[in-house]
């Protein structure tokens, strides 16, 4: 069948994701949290305490950004550093409360952007197929 060919699949995915990502990337604005910021603050929430060479590894990005990122977060109260309790010579990187409240602004704002477009824009059936589709993007992502 024409159209389903892996690379075929794979550059309209990448393509679709792309646009999405970047209509949902804006400027942040009072205190909200940027892409990079909000998705170490995720990685945080979801894993827990890390290192920051860790946390380089797993963004895919530098240890010099990450840090610039983590210096960034810690000086506006989001995230906290500390001694390793395995590694006192290393420290590890903890989501505060205000981090977790700030990434929780930063998704919901988000999910509202994405509401008002799919309540404008979609029919119910086109929502179920989005729906749908989801556990296969994130089968996806997992196999990254």
């Amino acid at each position: 069948m024409e159209g389903t060919s892996p690379d075929e699949v794979a550059r309209a995915v990448q393509a679709s994701v792309r646009l999405l990502t970047h209509r949902l990337r804006d400027v942040p604005q009072d205190g909200d949290v940027s892409l990079s910021e909000a998705s170490l603050l995720a990685r945080l929430d979801h894993l827990g305490p890390r290192d920051a060479a860790t946390l380089a590894r797993l963004e895919g990005i530098s240890a010099q950004s990450v840090g610039v990122t983590i210096a960034a977060l810690a000086a506006r109260g989001l995230v906290r550093r500390r001694p390793d309790p395995e590694d006192g010579r290393r420290r590890v990187v903890a989501l505060t409360p205000a981090g977790l409240a700030a990434l929780r602004r930063r998704r919901t704002r988000r999910a509202a952007q994405l509401a008002a477009a799919l309540a404008e824009g979609f029919s119910a059936a086109e929502r179920r197929q989005l729906l749908a589709a989801v556990p296969l993007i994130e089968r996806l992502a997992e196999r990254l």
